[in-house]
């Protein structure tokens, strides 16, 4: 449960992003008690989740990996001092400079999303006089309990190689001469809480390690991406996410032989609940018959209501008593700026300091500088 040191917060100017950092030690021990038994589990962290420096020192600190997107992610993976043998680089649109990158510092494995892909990281490494590893990522066409925004594995979505492909595939790999093949990556969603739906995810890659193997290829390694999702609706209560669930179903569902290892990639379920975005309310309005608290922090600082229609907790961190209900919105020149409608906080005054939870995943990494208004600082309960 976050607890918000309203006296040392109160003298910070807002808007501003604050990290519970005893929270995600809790978050990332969790994880290591839930994986303790399966020493062939390895995690890497989702960096798209949340890039800030204090926190992936921390995540680095517990021994996890990375998973990257983009070779700016890569360099700040390796800036927090991350080991380049613990990150997986994916992504559709790799450029040259980015293989390129990757190749100089060593990678572990790139996460290949297509076959023209595949010719090129074999032509940038041949050109080197290296070899790249690289792990094929399939698209299983699975159905994830979320929305269209953030689903990832089916067929008309941009990432991955079909599994209907698979020959072809093969017949590539074996093809290039400055590869090596390490193993498949499969990633469905976003934001999955129904673990059946991870299920079904280890079934279609028992099957594809199984069909790659009749076809005379080692399978070394086996991602099977992230995706787990988060209670937003308690933040306090649900504080860590369900790891024990998570790994279960691999631990029951996905077939591994002796010296393969299994490889997730978890952003938001680490970071998201450690995070609130802290705002201060700026004017109290009424009218149009509705009561809008406007605040000083907007949707170019946490983006997802207005892109996702996601809900975020919001709490009045000053103390007044009552209960009322507001529309709490930004001061975006958007009506699409809206963190909530029909929200009941505490009587809320002008001046007040109010918090917008489970914000660590998605925001400060999604912030922009529209209306050019300045990016959001962030601080930790070891600074706040």
């Amino acid at each position: 449960m976050t607890t918000f040191p309203i006296t040392r917060l109160a003298g910070r100017r807002t808007p501003f992003y604050y990290y519970d950092i005893a929270l995600l030690e809790q978050t990332l021990d969790t994880i290591a008690a839930e994986t303790h038994d399966r020493p062939d589990f390895i995690v890497h962290y989702a960096v798209k989740a949340n890039a800030n420096p204090a926190l992936l020192r921390i995540i680095m600190q517990h021994g996890l990996g990375a998973d990257c997107v983009s070779g700016e992610e890569v360099k700040a993976a390796l800036g927090a001092g991350i080991d380049a043998g613990k990150i997986v680089f994916a992504g559709v649109g790799k450029t040259d400079e980015e293989i390129n990158l990757g190749l100089d510092c060593g990678i572990s494995c790139f996460n290949v999303e297509s076959l023209e892909e595949l010719a090129v990281i074999d032509e940038l490494s041949g050109r080197k006089g290296t070899k790249a590893n690289v792990a094929i990522r399939f698209n299983p066409d699975i159905k994830a309990s979320t929305i269209a925004q953030i689903s990832t594995g089916r067929r008309e979505n941009k990432f991955g190689i079909s599994t209907d492909m698979i020959d072809e595939v093969a017949a590539a790999i074996k093809g290039c001469r400055n590869i090596t093949f390490k193993g498949t990556h499969m990633h469905i969603g976003s934001q999955i809480t129904e673990m059946g739906d991870f299920v079904r995810l280890a079934q279609s890659m028992n099957a594809t390690v199984s069909t790659l193997e009749a076809k005379g290829l080692t399978v070394e390694t086996i991602n099977v991406g992230g995706g787990l999702g988060i209670d937003y609706h308690n933040p306090d209560g649900a504080a860590v996410a369900d790891f024990k669930a998570y790994f279960a179903v691999f631990k029951d569902n996905l077939r591994t032989r002796p010296g393969q290892t299994v490889h997730f990639e978890l952003g938001r379920s680490i970071v998201a609940q450690c995070g609130s975005l802290i705002s201060r309310v700026t004017y109290v309005k009424q009218g149009c018959g509705k009561r809008f608290v406007i605040l000083d922090a907007g949707m170019n600082d946490l983006v997802r209501p207005a892109m996702y229609k996601a809900h975020h907790e919001i709490q009045n961190l000053t103390p007044h008593g009552g209960a009322e209900l507001f529309d709490v919105v930004g001061p975006v020149c958007e009506s699409s700026d809206v963190f909530g409608g029909d929200v009941t906080m505490s009587t809320t005054r002008r001046g007040d300091l109010v918090a917008i939870r489970s914000a660590g995943a998605y925001g400060e990494t999604m912030a922009s500088r529209y209306n050019l208004r300045p990016l959001a600082p962030s601080y930790t309960d070891k600074d706040a």
